[in-house]
C-alpha cells in the first residue's frame, strides 16, 4: 500500500474514533437504535409536487411520501404491487386492468381509489400545469393530443374508472416498459381535496406540500422541512403495508458540497451518502470492508447544447466540440477510471440495445470542422459560456473539458457555477449556451433515454426537432412486433440524434456510495433505486462497544 493513502487510512481512523469518543453520540449511532436514517440527498429539493419536479434528490424523498399503482422490487427491479394490490393485461397488451387494494389510504384516512388516478393524470397532461414528465403517459391512448391541447375532452383519454377500485388503461401500442413507468413519482396519484384547498388543479408550487398540508400515501409521512438542512420523515400509521416498514424515520440532508457529505459520514453523521469526491475514491478503495460501494448504473453524464443560439446553432461547432474531448483521458484521470465513455446518449446494454457509435477523440477533424464553421484556428471565436450546478466534481470535469477545447482548437470558454434550483430554472428556460447534464433512467428501457429529444418535449431543453425522429420513437418503435425490430428502429432514431449532435456524451455513469455497515435491505441495482419499505437499520456490536 502507498503511503500517502496509509496516511489517509490512520487519518479516517482517528477521525471517527474521535467522532465516537467525543462530543455527542453520532447520528449514525442514535439512528441505528432508534431506527433513524440519516440520508445524504444531494442538492436541496426543487419542491416536493410529485407532477412538478423533475430531479433526483426530488424522486428521493417523493417514493417515501407516495406510493405508485406498481413498485419496484430493490433486489429484481421487478414491478410488484402498490396502490394496486394486481393487475389483469389483455392478450394484445393494449389494456391494464389495475385493481386497487382496498386498504390503501391517504394519510389522512381517506380511502384510494380508481378515481384518484384519473383525475391526477388529467391533471399531470393538462397543457395549463407544463409538467416536464407529461410525456411518460403518452402511450395512454390519447394521452398526447390532450396534452398538446388537440383534444379538449379527458373522457377521450385511455383512462377509466371502472368502479371504485378498478381503474382500466388503454395504449396506444404494446408497451413492454408500461409498468415501470407506475413507480415513477410523475404519476402517482395527489390527493385533489389537498391541492384543491390551495389554489386550482394546474397551480404550480402552491402550499399543499408544506409540512402542515401535505397529504401523502406512502410509507413515511413529512415530519420537518428546515431549508438547507434537513428534511424529515416518519413512519406512516395509515400505510397500507405499513407492518413491513422497519425503519422509523429517515432523515435527508442537502449534501451539494459532497466534500462536507464525506466528512459526515466520516464522523458518522450519515448512514448513506449520495456521492463520493472523486479523490477519495482511491482510499477507500483500498480500504479492508470498505463503506464504499460502486456499481453499473443506468444514465448518462453529457452536455446540452443550445442549438438556437450561436456559436452551437452550428452543426459543425457542435461536432467540433464533442470531437475535441478525449473521453478516455477524462476517464483515467479525473474521474479514476470508475466510469465508461460515452458517445451516445443510451448507455450500452439497456436490455441488450447498444447504441452506435458515430465519432471519437479525433483532433484533426475537430480543427477541420472548426475552420469550416468559419473558426480556423480559433479565430473570430465569439465565446462560449459552459453552465454547471455546483459541486466540486462537475467543476472539475467542466475545467478538464475547457482545457480540451483550449489545447485542440484554441478558443476559450468560460464556466459559471449554479445552485441547484436556478441551474434548474436555466435549463428549462434555456437560458444556456452549453450546460451540464445528466440523465438517469426512470425505467430500463432505451427508449427512456430517446425520448427525452422529442419535439418540444420537457425535458429536451436543447432546440432539436425532427418529425422523422419523432415518428421513430413515437409510432414505428411501439409498433414493431418483435424486440430485434425495435431496437433497429431505436438504433435508426439515435444515429439521427447523434448526426445533429444536440449533446456532448461524455460517460455512463457508475453508481458510488458510502453505506455504513449497519445499513441494510439496501442493494446495488442498475437504476440506484432505493425503496425505503425494505429499508432496516441493524447496529454494528463492535462500534457500539467501541463507543461504550
Amino acid at each position: 500500500m502507498q503511503p500517502k493513502i496509509f496516511r489517509s487510512l490512520l487519518l479516517f481512523a482517528a477521525v471517527t474514533l474521535l467522532a465516537s469518543c467525543g462530543g455527542g453520540e453520532s447520528n449514525v449511532s442514535s439512528g441505528d437504535r432508534e431506527g433513524i436514517l440519516h440520508y445524504g440527498n444531494g442538492s436541496e429539493p426543487q419542491g416536493l409536487d410529485p407532477h412538478v419536479v423533475t430531479g433526483v434528490p426530488e424522486n428521493h424523498i417523493l417514493r417515501a411520501l407516495f406510493e405508485g399503482l406498481a413498485v419496484k422490487n430493490p433486489y429484481t427491479l421487478e414491478p410488484e404491487p402498490g396502490v394496486a394490490q394486481s393487475w389483469d393485461i389483455s392478450d394484445d397488451g393494449r389494456v391494464i386492468t389495475f385493481h386497487i387494494n382496498p386498504e390503501a389510504r391517504w394519510s389522512n384516512g381517506d380511502p384510494m381509489s380508481a378515481e384518484d388516478y384519473v383525475w391526477s393524470w388529467q391533471r399531470l397532461l393538462s397543457p395549463v400545469l407544463g409538467s416536464e414528465y407529461s410525456y411518460m403517459l403518452y402511450p395512454v391512448k390519447n394521452a398526447q393530443a390532450f396534452n398538446k391541447g388537440e383534444i379538449t375532452d379527458f373522457s377521450e383519454v385511455g383512462v377509466k374508472a371502472l368502479d371504485k377500485l378498478t381503474l382500466q388503461v388503454t395504449l396506444d401500442e404494446r408497451t413492454p416498459y408500461f409498468l415501470q413507468l407506475m413507480d415513477h413519482y410523475s404519476t402517482f396519484a395527489v390527493h385533489r381535496a389537498t391541492l384543491e384547498k390551495f389554489g386550482k388543479a394546474t397551480d404550480r408550487y402552491t402550499p399543499w406540500t408544506r409540512v402542515e398540508n401535505i397529504v401523502n400515501n406512502g410509507a413515511f409521512n413529512l415530519k420537518t422541512w428546515q431549508l438547507n438542512r434537513r428534511i424529515e420523515l416518519e413512519k406512516s400509521d395509515t400505510y397500507w403495508d405499513r407492518d413491513k416498514v422497519r425503519l422509523n424515520g429517515i432523515v435527508y440532508y442537502p449534501t451539494e458540497n459532497i466534500v462536507s457529505e464525506e466528512r459526515m459520514f466520516r464522523v458518522g453523521q450519515l448512514h448513506y451518502t449520495q456521492s463520493v469526491p472523486l479523490g477519495k475514491i482511491p482510499v477507500y478503495q483500498e480500504m479492508p470492508d470498505s463503506p464504499y460501494v460502486q456499481a453499473p448504473y443506468l444514465g448518462t453524464y453529457y452536455y446540452l447544447l443550445n442549438t438556437t443560439t450561436p456559436p452551437t446553432d452550428n452543426l459543425k461547432v457542435r461536432q467540433a466540440l464533442s470531437m475535441a474531448v478525449d473521453r478516455d483521458k477524462l476517464n483515467r484521470t479525473v474521474l479514476k477510471g470508475t466510469n465508461l465513455s460515452a458517445y451516445s446518449i443510451t448507455p450500452p446494454d439497456t436490455l441488450g440495445y447498444y447504441p452506435p457509435k458515430l465519432f471519437s477523440f479525433d483532433p484533426e477533424q475537430a480543427r477541420q470542422l472548426l475552420a469550416e464553421a468559419g473558426y480556423p484556428d480559433g479565430e473570430g471565436w465569439p465565446g462560449l459560456e459552459l453552465t454547471y450546478n455546483t459541486s466540486e466534481d462537475h467543476r472539475k470535469i467542466a475545467v478538464a473539458l475547457q482545457q480540451m477545447w483550449k489545447d485542440v482548437l484554441n478558443i476559450e470558454v468560460t464556466l459559471t457555477n449554479q445552485e441547484w434550483k436556478v441551474y434548474l430554472d436555466s435549463i428549462t428556460q434555456m437560458n444556456f449556451e452549453i450546460a451540464r447534464r445528466g440523465w438517469i433512467g426512470d425505467y430500463v428501457d432505451p427508449n427512456n433515454f430517446l425520448d427525452l429529444f422529442l419535439t418540444g418535449g420537457g425535458n429536451n431543453n436543447t432546440g432539436f426537432a425532427s418529425p422523422e425522429y419523432d415518428d421513430l420513437v413515437l409510432r414505428k418503435a411501439p409498433q414493431a412486433t418483435t424486440k430485434e425490430e425495435r431496437f433497429r428502429i431505436f438504433y435508426e432514431a439515435e444515429t439521427l440524434l447523434m448526426e445533429q449532435m444536440p449533446i456532448i456524451p461524455i460517460y455512463t455513469y457508475t453508481s458510488k456510495h458510502l453505506i455504513q455497515p449497519s445499513v441494510k435491505g439496501l442493494p446495488s441495482n442498475l437504476m440506484d433505486s432505493v425503496n425505503m419499505k425494505y429499508v432496516w437499520l441493524e447496529a454494528d456490536e463492535q462500534a457500539s462497544e467501541a463507543e461504550d
